[in-house]
């Protein structure tokens, strides 16, 4: 079993608490329909980081949490499960896409948080609403979510990569053996 190091660790509790701080930041806008979660923009940095993966899961778990224990979060403790298992399997997806880009930006690597939450986050809302998932309302819940997602993730998620990148910030935030 490979040992893990302790600035592993600590990247991965960054991007984890950086994810859970800005959510909690802009509590009102992180929960609900209409959904603002800036912080999603790192479920993009799984294109840079392996790292990224447990980071941004931790961090949407704090968050789920958190808003359930606020009282913000409307879908309450299944959110907790569901929410967090789709933001891990966005991220893997996100990191098996990181080869894949459109004019050498991760376009396809900003797909599978958009559509995995559109679908589970706006199925529980409607299930919240509506106790059921057999009505128009599901459609405009997974519309709704997606296109929050769309602008956190596909515009500045991707922006944040690409400037990482650029500035050559991603060898130098998560290391010359975990960037690619």
């Amino acid at each position: 079993m490979k040992k893990i190091s302790v600035r592993t660790l600590t990247r991965c509790a960054v991007i984890a608490a950086l994810y859970a701080a800005v959510s909690i930041a802009m509590l009102p806008l992180a929960f609900g329909a209409v959904q603002a979660r800036v912080s999603e923009a790192l479920t993009l940095l799984p294109v840079l980081t392996p790292l990224a993966v447990p980071g941004v899961t931790i961090g949407c778990l704090i968050t789920n949490a958190y808003g359930v224990a606020a009282g913000a979060n409307i879908l309450g403790a299944a959110d907790i499960l569901l929410g967090t298992a789709a933001t891990l399997s966005a991220a893997l997806l996100t990191r098996a896409l990181r080869r894949f880009t459109v004019f050498g930006l991760p376009l396809p690597a900003s797909l599978p948080p958009v559509l995995l939450n559109a679908v589970v986050v706006g199925g529980e809302l409607t299930w919240a609403e509506a106790n059921t998932l057999h009505t128009p309302l599901l459609w405009i819940n997974m519309a709704q979510v997606g296109l929050g997602q769309l602008v956190a993730c596909t515009v500045l998620g991707v922006l944040l990569v690409w400037t990482l990148k650029k500035a050559g910030l991603d060898v130098r935030l998560f290391g010359r053996e975990q960037a690619e």
